[in-house]
């Protein structure tokens, strides 16, 4: 079977509903849903797991060889790409320290943003146009269309692989801890969604989000290129504070109006009419509600952003940690990225700090 628009089911497409509605009606749904479970518990989410979880072996074994090889190919992107492009750009020590880590972001990002752009408006899915279609036709062990599995092996590899980054290969920042809880759930969401057939749904949650992750990452590139060389660059700090603006505007288009009233409403709402007993209601709502706060917290960041800019501030990441002594550990940047050339990439980190796109700095989680 197919989760093609062109199956059967509704053929009207229902309004987008404002905030008062989802608040409303989700809150009603979720309290009847609760009253009519007269045996929830552990014994039930044992056997809805066992009778609803299709995951099989192999694609368990795939998920962690790509989120294995997203790793090595980010380290090879970085000694072979980045790493170069920023000693030929001659970049301040702070800034090529932590180029690469958003040159990579925004490689990926942008890749995968564009597959979800190409699935959700270039072919017959009619997902974001039309989002309780989500749950029509829906069945357990149904099928996932090619398209979407190739999408949903990208990306959960990719956050199974972001966890490792965060904490091993990234800038340590302010909400770094809160990143890693960002990609655990975002991984639970993934599989999940996948196991039981919810991918329809998992698609449109993904394309509200990396657009956002593009525009930041573009914008921390040109903030890092508006000083290279040693002088000032106007197009980069120009580019800088547009896409900026941007960012700020689509993270509350997408994430915090478009993400509840398109897609909770119809995960609260839509999928009990659709599927009265559907399996792990509260599970997937949970976590797509603790999603959104997420998106809320992250919102106090970019508001804070957004002031710097109007104010004609320079524009940096507010969640960066402004000590000395990550720009001193970075201020060794060049000496390492050269020696690199000579053996190989294998540096030793003093006292058993981590090393981070050449930059051997503290962590803390």
């Amino acid at each position: 079977m197919s989760s093609h628009a062109g199956g059967a089911g509704p053929v009207a497409v229902e309004p987008m509903p404002g905030y008062w509605e989802l608040m409303t009606r989700a809150s009603s749904a979720m309290l009847d849903a609760w009253r009519g479970c007269t045996d929830c518990g552990l014994e039930l989410s044992k056997r809805t797991l066992r009778e609803n979880a299709f995951i099989t072996w192999s694609e368990a074994a795939l998920f962690f060889f790509c989120a294995f090889l997203w790793t090595q190919v980010r380290r090879g992107l970085t000694q072979s790409v980045f790493m170069p492009l920023s000693r030929w750009c001659r970049l301040m020590p702070k800034d090529a320290a932590k180029m690469p880590e958003s040159a990579w972001k925004l490689v990926f990002y942008t890749m995968s943003w564009s597959y979800s752009t190409y699935l959700l408006f270039f072919s017959s899915y009619s997902f974001f146009h039309d989002p309780p279609s989500v749950f029509y036709n829906w069945e357990r062990g149904l099928p996932v269309p090619a398209d979407i599995a190739i999408a949903y092996l990208i990306q959960g590899s990719f956050y199974g692989h972001s966890i490792y980054a965060t904490v091993y290969m990234d800038a340590w920042r302010k909400d770094s801890a809160v990143m890693v809880v960002h990609h655990i759930i975002t991984l639970a969401l993934i599989s999940f969604s996948y196991a039981f057939r919810y991918h329809n749904v998992g698609i449109l949650v993904l394309f509200l989000h990396d657009i956002n992750d593009i525009q930041l990452e573009f914008t921390k590139v040109n903030v890092y290129l508006k000083s290279r060389g040693g002088s000032y660059h106007l197009l980069n700090d120009v580019l800088s504070n547009m896409v900026s603006i941007s960012f700020s505007i689509t993270w509350f288009w997408f994430r915090l109006y478009w993400f509840p009233l398109k897609v909770l409403y119809a995960t609260c709402v839509s999928s009990i009419q659709s599927v009265p007993n559907i399996p792990f209601y509260f599970f997937f709502n949970t976590l797509l509600f603790a999603l959104l706060l997420m998106n809320i917290y992250w919102f106090l960041f970019i508001v804070v952003f957004v002031v710097k800019v109007l104010k004609m501030k320079e524009v940096n990441d507010v969640r960066e940690y402004e000590d000395e002594e990550v720009d001193k550990a970075a201020a060794g940047l060049l000496r390492d990225s050269q020696a690199e050339t000579d053996d190989a990439g294998n540096h030793s980190s003093a006292q058993g700090n981590h090393v981070q796109n050449g930059v051997t700095k503290e962590k803390h989680l």
